[in-house]
């Protein structure tokens, strides 16, 4: 009768015990309480008990106290929390969250560096992001400068055009100087990559003057399908000692003093970047470039055509005369105006 009573008990602690560890568990398991992705940062040193106060604190989860102690006793013991900025998910439990803040693996960010945009618009969008470390001081700056390896033949010390225009992740307090350079080391893979497979007999004597011609081509137009076209019309240019006489250059020179007009007098003004005045290539690039205004700059289209004009829809006509050209002035802009 004794044994009967014993094993009937030990039966009821274990049925007991099975149900709090149920209870245990579906409290643990419990989803967290939010309804969108939601970002939290861990800071150094925080502990489990101090990121699940920080959770609790900020209505993450819902599980008991008691349950959430026991999880960080038990399961969690061995394993340590890395400081960073880390996205949870609404699907997400208490210990997938933790496991997440084990692993390291921190959101990552992204921003788009935009083609046909200066160096000084680039540096606004990088101040502008809420999670880059904005460093830009004059010594980050001339270390940038010291990286490159293709001076201009001016002796200019720009860094316009340098970086290659890409969409760049990143993990929170990322520098905006760490970002350029993987930026500029962008830039020389592909301009090494890209010269050695270069066209042959270019009237371009460096990589840095490619990328000045790929910077024009990339103000030029905004249709994929005409920067080899327009790369090939320059490439002429070039060849026969003609100005390249395009506005893009024009308009880099004026500088902010550029109202959204271009004038005679702008046109004849003499600035190192006014191909309407200098002959051959500017000084530096004008803009950022991408990977295909590169390409169109090293592999131009073969043309006898030796001018372009924007018929307006953002597409160019192409002549190989100047007469022929005159006329599709006449035709795309003197009459739409």
């Amino acid at each position: 009768m004794r044994f009967k009573r014993v094993f009937l008990f030990i039966i009821f602690i274990i049925i007991v015990a099975a149900l709090a560890i149920s209870f245990w568990q579906q409290q643990v398991d419990k989803p967290l309480a939010i309804s969108s992705p939601t970002l939290v940062t861990i800071d150094e040193g925080t502990t489990g008990h101090s990121a699940l106060a920080q959770l609790r604190k900020a209505d993450i989860v819902t599980v008991d106290d008691i349950s959430a102690r026991i999880w960080l006793k038990l399961v969690f013991r061995d394993k340590h929390i890395r400081a960073g900025t880390y996205q949870l998910s609404p699907d997400m439990t208490l210990p997938m969250a933790f496991d997440k803040f084990a692993s390291g693996k921190e959101h990552q960010f992204s921003i788009s560096l935009i083609d046909g945009l200066t160096f000084s618009q680039w540096q606004t969008l990088l101040n502008n992001h809420t999670h880059i470390d904005f460093d830009l001081s004059p010594d980050t700056l001339e270390k940038l400068r010291a990286r490159w390896p293709w001076p201009p033949a001016t002796g200019l010390q720009s860094l316009e055009g340098l970086f290659l225009a890409d969409t760049y992740h990143f993990t929170a307090g990322t520098t905006a100087s760490g970002l350029l350079t993987r930026a500029m080391d962008a830039m020389k893979a592909q301009l090494t990559g890209q010269w050695q497979a270069r066209q042959q007999g270019l009237p371009i004597d460096t990589p840095y003057e490619a990328l000045i011609l790929a910077s024009i081509i990339e103000k030029e137009t905004a249709v994929p399908a005409e920067r080899a076209q327009i790369a090939g019309v320059f490439v002429n240019r070039l060849r026969q000692n003609m100005r390249l006489q395009t506005d893009p250059t024009v308009i880099y020179g004026i500088g902010e003093k550029y109202d959204g007009n271009i004038t005679r007098a702008h046109l004849r003004e003499k600035t190192a970047y006014n191909t309407y005045v200098i002959k051959g290539l500017p000084p530096t690039p004008i803009a950022m470039a991408g990977r295909p205004a590169i390409k169109a700059a090293l592999q131009p289209v073969p043309t006898e055509a030796l001018y372009f004009v924007a018929r307006g829809d953002g597409s160019h006509q192409f002549s190989q005369t100047l007469e022929q050209h005159n006329e599709a002035v006449r035709k795309y802009q003197l009459n739409n105006r």
